[in-house]
C-alpha cells in the first residue's frame, strides 16, 4: 500500500491539470444523471479497494468538525465538548475545526477507528464520491485525488471510460 500511496500522490500531480479542464467542461454540460454515474463508480471501485488497508484520509488530511460532532464526540469521550475543543482541535483558515495533528489521533495502528461509531460527519461521508451535487464538490474531489486512491480511480474511469472530454464539446 505504501507503493501505490507514494505513486497515487505522483500520479494525481501528473493529471492535475487534465482534471482541472475537464472538471471545468464537466461544470458546464454533464449529464442529468452525472450522481448516479459517479455513485455507481464509487459502488465498483470500492469493490476492490479496502479503505482499512490504506486509512490515507486518516493519516493525511483532517476533517472539519462540526459543532454536531464535537458534541457527540465528547460526549462519548465522557469529556466537556470545551475539554475536546481544547485537546483536539484549532481553527483553519476557513475558520473550520480540525483536528491538530496527523494522522488523526483516534486512528488506532490496524486503521481502525477507535471513535468509529461516534466520529465526524465528514468521515463518514468521505470521499464523497456516492453522495448527492457532485458538480458541486469538484474541487474538493480534485484535493482527494491525492489522497485517495479511489477518488483517483473513479476520476480516471469518468473521464476515460464513461464520459470522455470529447463527449463534452
Amino acid at each position: 500500500m505504501k507503493k501505490i500511496l507514494s505513486e497515487l500522490f505522483q500520479s494525481a500531480k501528473k493529471q492535475e491539470t487534465e482534471t482541472k479542464k475537464y472538471f471545468d467542461r464537466i461544470k458546464k454540460k454533464h449529464p442529468k444523471n452525472i450522481d448516479l454515474i459517479v455513485k455507481e463508480l464509487h459502488e465498483h471501485v470500492f469493490q476492490e479497494i479496502d479503505c482499512l488497508d490504506c486509512a490515507n484520509c486518516c493519516k493525511s488530511i483532517s476533517p472539519i468538525i462540526t459543532d454536531k460532532d464535537i458534541e457527540r464526540i465528547a460526549k462519548h469521550l465522557k469529556i466537556k465538548p470545551s475539554l475536546f475543543t481544547e485537546k483536539y482541535l484549532h481553527l483553519d483558515v476557513e475558520n473550520d475545526y480540525v483536528f491538530n495533528d496527523t494522522p488523526c489521533p483516534f486512528l488506532m495502528t490496524d486503521n481502525y477507528c477507535s471513535i468509529y461509531e461516534n466520529r465526524p460527519k465528514a468521515c463518514k461521508e468521505y470521499p464523497h464520491t456516492n453522495s448527492p451535487n457532485f458538480i458541486k464538490r469538484l474541487n474538493l474531489t480534485l484535493k482527494n485525488t491525492y489522497y485517495c486512491p479511489a477518488v483517483f480511480k473513479i476520476i480516471e474511469k469518468l473521464k476515460k471510460e464513461i464520459i470522455p472530454i470529447v463527449n463534452l464539446k
